[in-house]
Formats: structure tokens, C-alpha cells, sequence
């Protein structure tokens, strides 16, 4: 049955949202639609939507909810599995790309519109609840949390991979924020995610058999720093979103640019005049909800 056709257990979180709340999702979603973010997934972290599939012990015939999906970075894997699989996100574009690819690969997957914050499911749907590199970026986190939870199973899976404030990406988001408008008083840093005690936290005794761990991902495809700079800057919407509003202040453009420029060169770890050696951490964490 598809999910769509699931019209009774509507979430109590799932409400209107008020004008300035509705007003920051439109900005999330342009930002997200900006640059070409199926590129950075595509090139940059294939693999880690497959590490978070076979951490959570995705199988055939799972039910599985990809929350903030992207482009299908996890999704697509647990489809391949042989589970069923909703792929759900706030930003069309990136569904369309992800439904694109799924074709392309011969997968079935459903692609839904939703918000992390009030997802549009019954109570305990799904076998799995998943995000990779894509819960963490909702303003809300208890919100995303009490989502996670609700619509997973007793005894079902929660599984997230999330960038960590000390590696590589989370410390890229502290350096763009000072050039983006300021986010409103209740949004709470996007790789907090990447803290394992942040996370607990969230999800308090609603979950147990807790594992996280840190891992990272090896990028070697810049050559230069400013190769890095030049491929974010287009490509990626957070950073083109602060690019572009600064784009008629030189002073701040020039100092985003070498911002940026300066952390690819702080991590990188190749030996000099071969091609950047980055690696980005990620926190890996998975949970069974308790009864």
C-alpha cells in the first residue's frame, strides 16, 4: 500500500506551520535547490548512504522511511536491499533527482514531500527510520527527534549518520554562518547531530541499544584549495547561498572566499604539492526504540 493512501494516525506535531515558520522552510528549500547538490552527493559521499544501510541492518522486506532523503544517498541502497522504501525530503528538486537516478538504477522507491519536523506518517509505521547527512540540517532538533521516534516500530531501527562539529564539514558550516542571515531563536546548529550526547539527549529512554560511532570519509578529488573553494561555492547550497549574499560587498566576498580556502588547506593531509587529503568525520549512530 502506497503511504499516500494512509490517511488515519495524522501526527499531533503535524501542524500548521506559523508565517515565519513556513517563510524559513521556503528559504531551506531554495538553498537546497541552489547550486547542484546531486553533483556533491554523486562525487563527494556515495558510499556513506551504503554505510548507514548496512549499520542499521536494513533487509529485504523492511519497511523503511529515508527522512530528509535528499537525492536518495540512503534510500537508493536500502532499496537494493529489497526493502520497501519511502525517500522523504522538504525540497522537490532533490526528489526529483533522486526519483531520476532510482530509474536509472531500476529501484523502486517512493518519493514524498515532507517536513522532518512533522513527518506525514502513522505512529510506528516503518521497520527503519534512516537519515544520512540530512535530519541534522532541520532547525528543530527536538521536533526531528520526537518524529524519528514516533513514526519507527517497538523494537525498530533508528539510524543516522550526521557530520561532526569538529570535522571537516561541520567546521565549513561555522565558517559560511557568519555570512548567511542569522537563523531564528529556536534552530540549534546543524552538526550538533555529530555530538552522541547531544543525540541521547533527544531521544532520552525512548530508545536503547545505543551504538555510535566516529568514522570518516577520505576525499581526495581537489586539487587545491581553491579547487575546493571553487566546487562548493557552485555546488553546494548552504555555501553558493552565502556567496551570493555578499556578492555585491568585495571586502566580504574576498574574505568567505579565503575562509574557505584556509580550512581545505588547515585539513589537508598530503604531503606538499599533491592533490588535497582530507578527512571529513562523521558521527554513525544507530538505536532500537524501546517499547
Amino acid at each position: 500500500m502506497s503511504i499516500q493512501n494512509l490517511t488515519t494516525g495524522t501526527p499531533a506535531a503535524h501542524r500548521a506551520a506559523d508565517p515565519q515558520d513556513q517563510a524559513l522552510k521556503e528559504r531551506h528549500q531554495a538553498m537546497w535547490a541552489s547550486g547542484d547538490y546531486p553533483t556533491v552527493s554523486d562525487r563527494l559521499i556515495p558510499e556513506l548512504g551504503e554505510r548507514l544501510v548496512r549499520a542499521s541492518g536494513i533487509r529485504e522486506g523492511n519497511h523503511v522511511l529515508d527522512v530528509a532523503a535528499g537525492t536518495g544517498n540512503a534510500a537508493l541502497p536500502a532499496a537494493a536491499t529489497g526493502a520497501r522504501v519511502v525517500a522523504s525530503d522538504l525540497t522537490p528538486a532533490l526528489l526529483e533527482a533522486g526519483r531520476r537516478q532510482a530509474l536509472r538504477r531500476g529501484l523502486d522507491v517512493e518519493w514524498q514531500q515532507a517536513d522532518a519536523e512533522a513527518l506525514p506518517y502513522p505512529d510506528a509505521t516503518f521497520d527503519a527510520v534512516i537519515s544520512c547527512v540530512g535530519v541534522m540540517f532541520a532547525p528543530d532538533h527536538q521536533a526531528c527527534a520526537d518524529e524519528l521516534v514516533r513514526v519507527c516500530r517497538p523494537g525498530g531501527t533508528i539510524g543516522l549518520l550526521s557530520w561532526t562539529p569538529a570535522g571537516f564539514l561541520g567546521q565549513m558550516l561555522a565558517t559560511v554562518k557568519p555570512f548567511l542571515p542569522p537563523p531564528p531563536a529556536h534552530a540549534r546548529p546543524a552538526p550538533l547531530w555529530g555530538d552522541p550526547e547531544h543525540v541521547a539527549a533527544l531521544f532520552a529512554d525512548r530508545v536503547q541499544d545505543v551504538r555510535a560511532r566516529r568514522e570518516v570519509l577520505r576525499v581526495e578529488m581537489f586539487p587545491t584549495p581553491e579547487g575546493f573553494r571553487d566546487f562548493f561555492a557552485t555546488k553546494y547550497g548552504p555555501v553558493v547561498v552565502a556567496r551570493k549574499g555578499v556578492a555585491d560587498d568585495p571586502e566580504r566576498s574576498a574574505a568567505l572566499d579565503r575562509a574557505l580556502e584556509e580550512l581545505a588547506a588547515a585539513h589537508d593531509l598530503s604531503a606538499d604539492g599533491d592533490p588535497l587529503l582530507m578527512e571529513w568525520e562523521y558521527l554513525l549512530l544507530t538505536a532500537r526504540r524501546s517499547a
